[in-house]
């Protein structure tokens, strides 16, 4: 049943949340309508919400770009599907799109951003139906942790492909253990890395990688870059391992001292990749890009394209979700946000709608 109303958690401006209700739109053929059973809280809602991040659709709107729901309406091979909406919907009809790169097509759709006022953080959403990801089999793994593959789980596996991640690379991750950071090192394991060095400041989430995909990390917290670079030279002496060339890096943090790391990681036929978003600006001296014959890539979001392989490792135990997400009533919000905001959150937040 279609409800009249939409009930929602909007931001009517930064750093305010209203709960209220908005009327249901008519959907057009090309839409679908979910009921949304799971959104998960992202730093890029935080950097919206109190960091003074534009959206692009100018507030009030709802915020939440991690969603797993079922379609209730829409096109009826859809209708009562399992699904995954894609935190990146791109036109599919530009130049970009046309190209293969999707994920940035320039007239995407991006709920809790673009989506005209329509986020994650409600009991329904509308949106385009043809990039839905379907769910099937999904065993005994709750339909809300499917959420977090919207971003969390699928920005990483691009990250990955952009990477080149293949059987028998050595990969280091700079913010192994953080939310995003904890799926790059499963992802990354996952595509055949044959070594995994993880690099974090909290010490027992990146312990705890140690069981999900990192062979080896380093708690960077107190240490210089040098005794960074020792630690992993060290390690690299002890395996046999070439420490000073080819390695594929994962910057995942977005604050100058993990950029400032990935960066002085960088050698001989190297890459890195940028992964982490923040606003602060960070020097490199360019022609040692050139010295290195080494690479630098900007990746963002993941197409929708991507999402059934992703799923599918998600499924099949290459990536684990249970151990890294917790789930709370969508009431919580505010203080989910505001933990978010001071980093006091040990697992992903899931925020499960709960307005009856």
């Amino acid at each position: 049943m279609i409800p009249e109303y939409i009930d929602t958690w909007q931001m009517t401006e930064p750093g305010k949340l209203v709960r209220t209700k908005i009327p249901m739109p008519a959907l057009n053929p090309t839409e679908a309508l979910v009921e949304v059973r799971g959104c998960g809280v992202c730093h890029t809602d935080i950097s919206y919400f109190y960091m003074g991040v534009p959206t692009e659709h100018k507030p009030p709107l709802s915020l939440g770009h991690e969603i797993s729901g079922v379609v209730v309406a829409g096109p009826s091979h859809l209708v009562g599907k399992e699904v995954i909406v894609p935190a990146v919907m791109p036109c599919n009809e530009c130049d970009i799109c046309k190209s293969g790169r999707q994920n940035r097509c320039l007239a995407q759709k991006m709920p809790g951003n673009s989506l005209g006022i329509y986020g994650g953080f409600s009991s329904h959403i509308p949106v385009p139906a043809a990039d839905l990801c379907v769910i099937e089999n999904r065993g005994e793994q709750p339909l809300e942790h499917m959420s977090v593959i919207a971003d969390a789980v699928t920005t990483p596996y691009q990250a990955a492909v952009r990477g080149r991640v293949g059987p028998g690379d050595r990969v280091i991750i700079v913010g192994a253990a953080g939310g995003v950071g904890s799926f790059m090192t499963q992802v990354a394991k996952g595509m055949g890395a044959s070594t995994v060095i993880g690099i974090d400041i909290n010490g027992d989430k990146l312990k705890m990688m140690e069981q999900y995909g990192a062979d080896f990390t380093v708690n960077s917290r107190d240490k210089s870059i040098k005794e960074v670079k020792d630690a992993i030279k060290s390690y690299c002496k002890e395996k046999n391992i070439p420490a000073n060339h080819s390695w594929k890096i994962f910057e995942v943090t977005g604050v100058k001292p993990g950029q400032e790391l990935a960066l002085a990681l960088l050698s001989f036929v190297g890459t890195l990749v940028v992964v982490g978003y923040g606003t602060a600006e960070t020097s490199y001296m360019l022609s040692r890009l050139m010295a290195f014959d080494a690479e630098i890539i900007g990746t963002w979001g993941c197409p929708p394209k991507g999402y059934p392989k992703v799923l599918e490792m998600c499924l099949d135990g290459r990536i684990q979700l249970e151990p890294f997400v917790e789930t709370r009533p969508m009431s919580q919000i505010q203080e989910v946000f505001e933990a978010a905001h001071h980093g006091e959150l040990k697992k992903r937040v899931i925020l499960v709608p709960d307005f009856n």
